[in-house]
């Protein structure tokens, strides 16, 4: 197992090098001056010199680079051009509402997504299972921001259980970060919900013909336990990666929700950021997107030896 591990970690080594490297040429190589591009049409001379000697434009090409990468393994993911602010203390102060809104979205979808599929496939051809499939099509169809909107006017506006924007910090208190957080986990797992539900029928009903399961009740094994102990966990290698790969969409695209709800993301720095061409946050934003991709993907090839043993040969 723990070679496995060492394996998938020293892969994920090279993607991020060529995520560098494009990303460290997306500004270089880009048409024109990449100083006047930053700096704006009505910039002065002086200014154009200065934003060349901060960001070592003036330096060989390969020079540049090894100096922005040594300064990347240091942590310095350089400053804002608008904000003038360190990029990292930018995105450290925008992580939170991002990461709480992913977490309790792919909760909820997996908590109520994953019965109804396996109720589903359990009850296959019957008014249960269309029912359930009517819902996935309507999770798939609603946008984002039409769910967002319809539950701000019910919840927030009419009957005022909770506030219709922002967010609180999980320090200020459970009360207050539950109640912000509420309608836009609900908005943004309408879709999430859809697709793990399918995803986890279409898994379960491949298994639940294999012999071993007919063993199972042949052997007059509990129903619940045949299809949890036996036919779920044949059946979660891709429910597994259906769930990993929409955690990380979720952590890098919740833009139109952040939008929605007035929650100062990752997304929401992401759109201000290219509004503004600010392209060390640009860069960055892109850079910690990969990471989180391959990281989510490294935990998945974990899940999938916990599931299947025979994976990791």
């Amino acid at each position: 197992m723990l070679g496995y591990l060492i394996r998938r970690v020293l892969a994920a080594v090279p993607v991020m090098g060529v995520v560098a490297l494009f990303v460290f040429l997306l500004l270089r190589l880009t048409p024109g001056d990449p100083a006047a591009i930053l700096a704006g049409d009505n910039a002065t001379p002086e200014r154009l010199e200065r934003i060349r000697e901060s960001l070592g434009l003036n330096e060989p090409l390969i020079v540049q680079f090894i100096t922005w990468v040594g300064k990347l393994l240091h942590g310095d993911l350089g400053t804002s051009l608008i904000s003038n602010l360190p990029v990292m203390k930018m995105i450290g102060q925008r992580v939170e509402p991002s990461i709480s809104i992913a977490l309790s979205t792919i909760i909820l979808a997996v908590v109520v997504a994953v019965p109804l599929g396996v109720i589903a496939a359990w009850k296959h051809g019957t008014w249960i299972d269309r029912f359930v499939m009517g819902l996935s099509v309507l999770g798939f169809s609603v946008p984002v921001f039409v769910v967002g909107y319809v539950l701000i006017e019910v919840f927030a506006i009419d009957l005022r259980w909770v506030p219709v924007q922002g967010f609180k910090s999980i320090s200020g208190g459970f009360g207050q970060f539950f109640e912000r957080i509420i309608l836009p986990t609900c908005a943004l797992s309408f879709i999430y919900i859809a697709l793990i539900a399918r995803m986890t029928r279409a898994a379960m009903l491949d298994v639940l013909g294999e012999d071993y399961v007919r063993t199972a009740r042949a052997k007059g094994i509990n129903e619940v336990a045949v299809m949890m102990r036996h036919a779920l966990r044949n059946a979660a290698v891709p429910v597994i990666t259906v769930i990993g790969t929409g955690f990380a969409l979720l952590i890098s695209g919740v833009v139109v929700t952040e939008s929605v709800f007035n929650i100062p993301g990752i997304g929401r720095l992401t759109v201000d950021a290219v509004l503004a061409r600010d392209y060390p946050v640009i860069q960055a934003m892109i850079l910690l997107t990969s990471l989180i991709y391959v990281v989510v993907n490294l935990l998945i090839d974990v899940a999938y030896t916990l599931l299947d043993p025979r994976i990791r040969y």
